[in-house]
């Protein structure tokens, strides 16, 4: 299989790595194809590249994929994926823009760095050419699970945009302590922040504009902070019931 993915970043280099194909690059920062596809053994087409490919692999900001899959998709002669992170303008386009071509929508729900991890997938039309990159993710040790256009894109709302929102703001309200005052809870937030504020200020921003999660975070934090004694156990056993595990200690023991 021949594989054109357009975007050079740390997404496109991950499926390079990743997928069992002949690859180029394509990207309008010209020096970060050649480095991407130098690391692969790949090569780099132009952006205005006529040539066709078997498959076609998106790997662009969320904000860039429509266009993105309007301009390219023409070059893909058997199947269209991409791995924007965002799956109903993803599909609609592809849809629309690769009638006979297979259409699937990847999310790897990790950065490369810590691959592997899960990868939700919708399939939009199989066929052997997607089924073997989901094959390739899967054999290197990736969870690969399907859902749907909905399910994904309202999930993102909790576990992206809100979790986001929830570590950022945390990281702005903590005040300036010494190390030895850490407990177990206030450690594990500090972690996550450091895995957030490592990636990049851009693609943070995108999943804020697109999914809507933010609010919610902020709303249950008034809540919280306007609830007297009772409404606030209250919260506390709702919170609880939600998350409880057969592992969780009982008494705050966890933060002691």
């Amino acid at each position: 299989m021949n594989l054109l993915i357009v975007g050079a970043g740390a997404m496109g280099r991950w499926v390079a790595d990743t997928v069992d194909a002949d690859v180029a690059f394509l990207d309008r920062d010209a020096d970060a194809a050649e480095t991407a596809a130098e690391a692969v053994d790949g090569r780099v087409v132009p952006v205005d590249t006529e040539e066709r490919f078997d498959a076609l692999c998106l790997a662009v900001p969320m904000s860039a994929v429509i266009d993105t899959i309007e301009v390219y998709a023409p070059l893909a002669e058997r199947a269209v994926f991409d791995i924007t992170g965002v799956m109903a303008a993803p599909v609609a386009a592809m849809r629309e823009h690769a009638p006979d071509c297979e259409r699937v929508s990847f999310h790897p729900l990790f950065a490369p760095r810590n691959a592997p991890g899960n990868v939700a997938v919708v399939t939009d039309e199989s066929g052997p050419v997607t089924d073997a990159v989901r094959d390739d993710m899967t054999a290197a040790d990736n969870h690969v699970f399907e859902t749907t256009v909905e399910e994904h894109d309202e999930a993102m709302k909790t576990v992206q945009a809100g979790a986001h929102t929830a570590v950022l703001a945390y990281a702005l309200a903590a005040g300036d302590v010494r190390e030895e005052f850490a407990t177990p809870v206030s450690a594990g937030l500090r972690d996550l922040v450091e895995t957030v504020t490592d990636g990049s200020p851009q693609v943070y921003s995108e999943i804020q504009s697109v999914f809507e999660g933010a609010d919610d975070v902020a709303a249950a934090a008034a809540q919280i902070a306007a609830a007297d004694d009772d409404e606030f156990e209250s919260l506390y056993h709702d919170v609880s019931s939600r998350f409880e595990s057969p592992d969780s200690l009982a008494d705050g023991e966890a933060d002691r």
